[in-house]
């Protein structure tokens, strides 16, 4: 039988689902219409560059799936512009075998997913159905875009392609999204780049410091998805014994070790058609990188103690507070796996850079802890109270803080929480030692004692109004003093004073010191 012949006997339940197939080899070309065909799908198919922009002027479609390599362009051309364009397609580009470099560009450019030939059919399939269904979600959850300009929407050539600037409007408010308070620029930053890449199955690698709430962004990234309604798989990877990290993700089959009395799946496959967040990454050994980039690229998993490999369909969220790029130079984590995790890479502030979402960040978290405890009234900050809490770093973030909450919640008395109520809670150093009460009263004092005679402060001096000014202004003479000393080197002053690099930098910002030729000069804090 023809292939015309089974294109017109295939049955169509998707209805008028269109799919364009760009491919220049004749015999994948119609491989691949058959394969989509055979689904029920509308196939449209092009040869070049040039035919699919006029297929494209000439209507909309579902899924566009091209090769990377065609003869009058390329693949990530025909992306940019569809970018460019506004195109509501969702692409899957087709990339040589164990050719990277150009998958992770295609998934930056905004491509939804990538294939690499020899195409697995059974692959293909579920990609392009994942792609059709984003697509078509997105038409439902969006209004109809309006046209695009006249000079913008000339059918393309290859000399005319150029990689689009996207423009996109502020995040609509979804319950994901709400639950990452702050109104910040850099939280919404955070948030619009969330919505940006939620969609497509580029990799996304969060990074932030401990406590800044890098799970969040990874649930966020997997509820505004077109995975949104299926599995949801959070892994630990710092948690997990070196010895089980195989098994653990891959799954284990029926008699693979003693006491492997069934099969039982890994990580992989619970999360299959969903997303899998690989939290803290960088702890993972190099011998178990090494396989988890293979099961990434090849999408592939072999469970311990079978012979055959398993398709595996997931989306891979992973999070590190740690320095990858500084790993990967000291040879601690692989370089491949790094690129291949850091397609999209989405960075949260620490909580110090971003205080103005503090008292929001402080709303949000005393009627969460109230609501968890079964509390009908939720008591409110007094002004004394935020701006105790301002006062401090907080290194442990959003975690520490709402930490501090809990204990503050414990211990007040009333429906307002007081200063005192976290000085109760917290555990920082105090400022200025406290005097100790001895046990008794009168001691034998020895011979040579050096005990003072008198109190160590004494009684006519003025005392200062202002306790923490008065130590700010101490502290920054002390630190003014070891830089001039160290000829305004930070790393040599940071030295001469026994704190690291970063402790430096923040005294010198929280102080206001000004570094010679240094570009930026801070403005000394106003205190009430």
């Amino acid at each position: 039988m023809t292939p015309e012949a089974d294109l017109q006997r295939a049955p169509s339940p998707r209805g008028s689902t269109r799919v364009l197939v760009v491919d220049d080899e004749p015999d994948l070309r119609t491989l691949y219409e058959l394969t989509l065909v055979r689904e029920g799908y509308v196939v449209d198919t092009a040869a070049t560059v040039g035919e699919a922009g006029e297929r494209l002027q000439r209507g909309s479609f579902d899924a566009v799936i091209t090769d990377m390599r065609l003869p009058d362009g390329t693949g990530l051309a025909l992306l940019q512009w569809m970018q460019a364009q506004g195109r509501r397609e969702r692409s899957v580009v087709i990339t040589a075998h164990g050719s990277t470099e150009n998958a992770v560009e295609a998934l930056k450019a905004g491509a939804f997913d990538y294939l690499t030939k020899p195409v697995d059919l059974r692959q293909f399939r579920s990609v392009t159905a994942a792609a059709v269904a984003a697509a078509q979600g997105q038409a439902r959850a969006a209004p109809a875009a309006p046209a695009a300009p006249a000079a913008a929407s000339r059918a393309p050539s290859a000399d005319l392609f150029r990689a689009g600037t996207a423009t996109s409007a502020l995040p609509q408010p979804s319950p994901a999204l709400q639950a990452l308070v702050g109104q910040s620029p850099t939280m919404l930053a955070v948030k619009q780049r969330i919505t940006r890449v939620a969609p497509s199955m580029a990799p996304v690698l969060v990074r932030g410091e401990s406590g800044t709430g890098k799970e969040l962004v990874a649930r966020a990234l997997h509820a505004l998805s077109h995975r949104g309604d299926a599995a949801w798989v959070a892994v630990n990877c710092s948690a997990i014994p070196d010895t089980l990290l195989e098994a653990e993700f891959f799954g284990v089959r029926r008699g693979a070790y003693t006491g492997a009395t069934q099969d039982r799946p890994g990580f992989f496959q619970a999360a299959a058609g969903g997303t899998l967040f690989l939290d803290e990454i960088g702890e993972l050994p190099l011998a178990m990188q090494a396989k988890l980039l293979r099961a990434i690229q090849e999408r592939r998993v072999r469970p311990l103690g079978s012979a055959q490999e398993e398709l595996v369909d997931v989306r891979i969220v992973s999070a590190t507070h740690r320095d990858l790029a500084a790993d990967v130079a000291a040879g601690r984590f692989r370089h491949d796996l790094y690129f291949r995790l850091n397609v999209i890479e989405v960075f949260i502030a620490p909580l110090r850079e971003r205080r103005e979402d503090l008292d929001a960040l402080c709303d949000a978290l005393l009627q969460r802890l109230c609501e968890d405890s079964g509390r009908a009234d939720t008591p409110h900050l007094s002004a004394a109270a935020r701006q105790f809490l301002a006062m401090h770093p907080l290194p442990g973030n959003v975690r520490e803080l709402e930490n501090l909450l809990h204990g503050a919640l414990a211990m007040a008395q009333g429906q307002e929480l007081l200063p005192q109520d976290f000085e109760c809670a917290a555990r920082w150093p105090s400022p200025v030692p406290e005097p100790q009460t001895p046990a008794i009263e009168t001691v034998a004092v020895p011979a040579l004692s050096m005990a003072p005679s008198e109190p160590s402060i004494p009684e006519e001096q003025d005392l200062p109004k202002d306790l923490q000014a008065h130590l700010d202004e101490q502290e920054r003479r002390i630190v003014l003093a070891a830089l001039r000393e160290a000829d305004f080197n930070r790393t040599a002053a940071a030295q001469r004073l026994g704190m690291t690099l970063r402790q430096m930098r923040y005294r010198i910002d929280r102080l206001g010191i000004v570094i010679p030729n240094d570009g930026h000069c801070a403005e000394p804090p106003k205190r009430a």
